[in-house]
Order: C-alpha cells, then sequence, then structure tokens
C-alpha cells in the first residue's frame, strides 16, 4: 500500500532525526563513554606468582647459622623460591581514584611452614584510576613488614611517588618514575622495546635500584648486627657490624593499550657488608620471574579490558555511524519524493469537472 505524501514527508523527518541521533551518539561514545571505562577497575582481584630461574643462583642464608654457638654464616645454594603477591581494591576509592592493598611473601619451598618464610609486606597505595600514579595526598600509602604480639601488622605511613602496580592506560614508550617497596622511593623504570608474549604486544621496561643501605631506610634488627668477627667469615671474635644492602634489577612487560603488567621479573641482591661496594655475606640473591600461569590470567586481563575499549571506542561509534549516514540519506531521499507530484496528477479535461474521465463513445452498427 502506497504511502500518502503527509505520511511519507513525516516519515522522512522521523529518519533524518533519528539518523542524526545516531550520528552525535557515534561521535559521543569515543569521547565519553571511553573516558569513564579507561580506568582501572574496581573489583580488581589479581594474584601473581613468581618462582627463581632454573639455572641461575638462587642463595639464602641459614638465619640460624647465625645464632649457633660455632661456625661461620652458612648460604644455603639452589633454593627453590616463590613469591606470591595478592592486589585487592580497599576504601577510600570512588570514581576517580582508588587504594590498592599487596599482600606480599617471599618463601623457601624447601622448608616447611613459618622457617621457609623470608620476607612478609603488606603495601597500601592510593592512585589515580587512569593514571596509575598515587594522589597528591601525604601520606598517601603505607607500608608494614613488622607484627605486634597480637601477630597484628604494624603500617608505617609512607609517602608513594610513581607508578608501582600499573601503567597508564595508553602506556608510552619512555621513561616513567617507578616506586620500589624495599628502597620505599621511585627510581626510573625505561623503555626498552616493543616484543610479544604468546602473541600479545608488549612494552618490555626495565629499572634498576642502587646500591642502598637498609638501615637508612627502616631501623629495623636485621638490617643492622655486630656478631664476632669469625661468623662473618673474618679472623678473630671481635664484634663486627654489618649492615644490610639491597639492589635490584626490575624487569617489566606491560600491555600498553590497558596497562596492564603482563610479565614481571626482579634480580633482587640482599647482602650484609662493612661497606655497599663489597658484600661480604650474601642474605639472597635470586632471579625471580612470573610463573607461566600468572601470564597466562594477566594476559586475560589484558584482553578484557581491551575488548571493552574497542567496543565503545571503534566498534560501536563505527556501526552507529554507518546506520545514522543510512538512516538520514533515506529520509531525505523519501522526503524529495514525498514532495514531488506524479506525472499527470491533477490534469482536468475542458468542460469536465476535476477528476471525471472521459467517456468513450462507442457506435455500434447494426447490419440490417
Amino acid at each position: 500500500m502506497a504511502l500518502s505524501a503527509g505520511t511519507r514527508r513525516t516519515v522522512a523527518c522521523l529518519l533524518v532525526g533519528l539518523g542524526a541521533l545516531l550520528i552525535v551518539a557515534a561521535v559521543m561514545i569515543p569521547t565519553y563513554t571511553v573516558s569513564k571505562l579507561a580506568k582501572t577497575p574496581l573489583d580488581l582481584e589479581i594474584t601473581t606468582i613468581a618462582t627463581n630461574q632454573p639455572g641461575e643462583d638462587s642463595l639464602v642464608l641459614d638465619s640460624k647459622s647465625l645464632t649457633a654457638p660455632e661456625g661461620a654464616a652458612k648460604i644455603d645454594t639452589n633454593v627453590p623460591l616463590i613469591s606470591q603477591r595478592f592486589t585487592t581494591v580497599e576504601e577510600p576509592s570512588d570514581a576517580t581514584q582508588m587504594t590498592l592493598q599487596a599482600g606480599q611473601t617471599l618463601r623457601r619451598i624447601d622448608k616447611q611452614g613459618d622457617t621457609g618464610l623470608l620476607t612478609a609486606t603488606v603495601d597500601r597505595v592510593t592512585i589515580d584510576r587512569k593514571s596509575g600514579e598515587p594522589v597528591a595526598k601525604d601520606p598517601n600509602g603505607s607500608i608494614a613488614v613488622t607484627v605486634n604480639k597480637d601477630m597484628q601488622s604494624i603500617a608505617d605511613p609512607v609517602q608513594h611517588t610513581g607508578l608501582q602496580y600499573r601503567f597508564p592506560i595508553g602506556t608510552e614508550k619512555k621513561t616513567y618514575p617507578y616506586f620500589d617497596v624495599n628502597a620505599r622511593k621511585s627510581f626510573d623504570v625505561k623503555f626498552l622495546e616493543e616484543s610479544e608474549i604468546n602473541d600479545m604486544k608488549v612494552y618490555h621496561f626495565q629499572m634498576s635500584v642502587p646500591v642502598t643501605n637498609m638501615w637508612d631506610v627502616i631501623q629495623a634488627p636485621t638490617n643492622k648486627l655486630s656478631l664476632p668477627a669469625s661468623k662473618w667469615g673474618l679472623e678473630g671474635d671481635d664484634p663486627v657490624t654489618m649492615t644490610r644492602f639491597y639492589t635490584n634489577t626490575r624487569d617489566l612487560w606491560v600491555e600498553p593499550q590497558t596497562g596492564t603488567v603482563i610479565k614481571g621479573g626482579e634480580q633482587i641482591h640482599l647482602y650484609y657488608a662493612r661497606s655497599g661496594d663489597h658484600p661480604d655475606v650474601t642474605a639472597l640473591k635470586s632471579h625471580l620471574v612470573f610463573d607461566e600461569n600468572t601470564i597466562e590470567s594477566q594476559i586475560s586481563v589484558a584482553k578484557e579490558n581491551i575488548d571493552k575499549l574497542s567496543l565503545y571506542g571503534r566498534i560501536m561509534p563505527i556501526v552507529l555511524g554507518v546506520l545514522g549516514v543510512a538512516a538520514v540519506v533515506g529520509g531525505v531521499f523519501l522526503g524529495i519524493r514525498g514532495g514531488a507530484a506524479p506525472a499527470g496528477a491533477g490534469r482536468r479535461g475542458p468542460g469536465r469537472g476535476g477528476d471525471d474521465s472521459p467517456t468513450e463513445q462507442i457506435r455500434i452498427q447494426k447490419n440490417l
């Protein structure tokens, strides 16, 4: 059934209006919706596991040998290590900022229970959800490495600077400041190269933590020890004071669109010495790297967020834009047709009423 001219004009206006609305939506979604999505989610829960690399040094000081009545400090070799970190979102958190809490332990798995625990840290920091950098308030975080008599962690307020558990949305090939929990300060993490991990494009960054006097960082009993020289492997029995020093080389492989750390590694070295440039006794030396399950899990997290950004940042705007243009073109075409008079419409014969059709007179001859 053909539409009347008035109906055509109405439908045309509706199509043009709908098309314009779709085109506006196509423009607004990338600028508004994506900006809302391009933030670290508040339901973040990430567990990472790193293990020492086979074939490389993995040395741990046997703490019991320091208190033994006889013998020098003993360094265990080829020690199997596992570092576990569980990161969650805590309060205060809102639309623009979030508080991350990371509980991390390092243990040797060749010993059971607490005897295998080497370090335990609870780190908290409030960051900007888009840039990943700590918020501008003092203090913006805390670090706990000790417990009280009730086995509750004792947190010291610590001002965090630089990135830490994630990189910015849209990571660039440049140098960023990166916070080190052990040294409690940030150092430059430098872009090295673009590469791939399991078919995912990543940016490889690396940072070096210079030799750091841990007694200057936190005056814990284990960071400065006075023991007989023989315990340190030196001659004599006079007390010798040793300070614990720390250095590290950290590698990070980052998915640039989301800022997700796909893979991480640390070449950590803790040692006792009279001078930082001359290690006397190794406390810990190992190369720890994310295991394959952690890498795959981080890839899944990155892919999920990439899909969201792609849907709202590219796919939906294209689809809505195409539909909007098609609706506008269809509306204009229908409007033009609706405004044009059909050929022959409204013609009137001479002496006849407006729409009266001429009558043909047929003569029939009869044969007589």
